[in-house]
């Protein structure tokens, strides 16, 4: 299993989740009722997981370099 696309698909999905939230909040204002509170928990979640999954992909960088370093 390759650590940097499992974290590369879960960065697309965090942006993702996101841009919904955050599309969710701009129609605040409008004629149909918005859940801003569920909206705004949505997109700090988001954010979490974004910076986790660049940890992921930073963390197997670390391991490659070591590897590449240990074979030298």
């Amino acid at each position: 299993m390759d650590p940097i696309a499992t974290a590369r698909y879960g960065l697309m999905a965090a942006s993702r989740r996101f841009e919904t939230a955050a599309a969710e909040v701009s129609r605040m204002g409008g004629d149909q009722p918005v859940d801003v509170e569920g909206a705004m928990v949505e997109m700090i979640q988001s954010k979490h997981a974004f910076t986790a999954n660049l940890s992921v992909i930073g963390f197997a960088q670390d391991m490659w370099d070591s590897l590449l370093a240990i074979q030298k």
